[in-house]
């Protein structure tokens, strides 16, 4: 693969040159009032992108699923109740990770390219009458299957059952590039890591926690040392950390929010969206389908692709990368070899899209693919064109 070559991996993502450089500091003391400096602004950046008020933002050397271990760990106990959606790769690992932690998970089973049945959810939560049930898990964004799921539901299911349980969401492949809103949801943790939507390198799971599951801490008996929040909290208090932190990390976690809120988080949203549904033009033009199995499931984040019947999508995403330098992702779990993800979040553009696009059409003209080449390219054209002509006449 060529450096220079975009990746469309749905994480980790391009990094911006401002980015990659915030990462790369000198060493400074990380007892020092200067680390302080750094830590703060970050976690305060962290919490205008959750659009959280409330939120406490903690931040560990780990990833995502350091993140789930963290939620799991500080507010519960062995043997407690769970209920989760399995419609995916990452909330199957979710599941297997508190059962190993030896919770009682009720697990709904969900098609993948379904989205997490929240009138089912409702159905359950109501018949708890004991409010046994302490947690429901929810992923946003199932990276394996590219299907965005309707949070807001979810609250409303838990609502609708007047239901105390905590509601903790998995937003890995969303915040920065999903419009997520963890009050006016209701999210009581939020989960996700550096390496997607905030643009830089693996190494930072990004959590935070309400006021309510704040409260669930002190009686949480599963074991915890390393991603204890209250000896992290403690760190903070003192400008910082328990244990040593990756102070490059966090440095360009801070740069990466301002970038965030300074493109305007709504119009980051936007953006994602535009370049989203000129992929989505692009498979349809194909005669493709998506994972996602309706329109209103489609992630803004990673399009899983569906290879037609006969061909085998790890040999597409292969030939991308031995042949042309391109990397895209493959199929996880159940769709394993029948298809193939690109990634479109993060620091991407219009025209970084259509390099992948017209990359793809070329390993599928390779493969023998009944694919008229540059129908596709044409198709995601159209749609950014149209949008830069919408934009130009708001900007006038």
């Amino acid at each position: 693969m060529h450096s220079q070559n975009p990746i469309f991996i749905p994480g980790p993502t391009n990094m911006p040159e401002d980015l990659r450089r915030a990462v790369d500091i000198p060493t400074i003391d990380h007892r020092s009032p200067e680390f302080g400096k750094i830590l703060h602004p970050a976690l305060d950046g962290v919490k205008q992108v959750l659009k959280s008020r409330d939120a406490q933002i903690f931040l560990f050397p780990s990833t995502g699923t350091g993140g789930w271990e963290t939620a799991i760990t500080n507010t519960l106990s062995p043997g407690d109740k769970v209920l989760a959606a399995r419609n995916g790769m990452f909330s199957h690992r979710w599941i297997d990770m508190c059962q190993r932690h030896n919770l009682d998970v009720t697990i709904i089973e969900t098609p993948w390219g379904e989205g997490i049945p929240a009138a089912r959810m409702e159905e359950i939560l109501t018949a708890d009458k004991g409010h046994e049930i302490r947690v429901v898990l929810a992923t946003h964004n199932e990276t394996a299957t590219g299907v965005k799921s309707d949070i807001a539901a979810v609250r409303r299911a838990l609502d609708a059952a007047g239901h105390p349980a905590l509601l903790f969401v998995d937003g890995v492949s969303s915040i920065g590039s999903m419009d997520f809103r963890m009050d006016e949801w209701g999210v009581d943790i939020a989960v996700t890591g550096s390496q997607k939507g905030f643009m830089l390198p693996p190494g930072l799971a990004i959590v935070g926690f309400s006021p309510k599951a704040m409260a669930a801490i002190e009686s949480a008996r599963l074991p915890r040392t390393f991603f204890d929040i209250r000896d992290m909290a403690t760190g903070y208090a003192r400008n910082g950390y328990p244990y040593t932190p990756p102070v490059g990390l966090i440095n360009g976690l801070y740069h990466s929010t301002q970038r965030l809120l300074a493109e305007g988080i709504e119009n980051v949203f936007a953006r994602h969206h535009r370049i989203a549904s000129g992929v989505r033009a692009a498979v349809d033009a194909w005669g493709m389908q998506l994972c996602a199995l309706r329109p209103e499931l489609y992630s803004d984040s990673v399009s899983a692709i569906r290879v037609p019947e006969g061909f085998d999508a790890n040999q597409f995403v292969s030939i991308a990368l031995e042949k042309y330098g391109i990397a895209f992702g493959t199929g996880l779990g159940e769709v394993a070899g029948k298809v193939w993800r690109i990634g479109h979040l993060g620091s991407l553009t219009d025209a970084m899209a259509l390099s992948g696009l017209s990359v793809a059409e070329m390993v599928m003209a390779d493969m023998g693919m009944a694919v008229k080449p540059g129908s596709g390219v044409a198709a995601a054209q159209e749609v950014y064109r149209q949008s830069a002509a919408t934009l130009a006449q708001k900007a006038a």
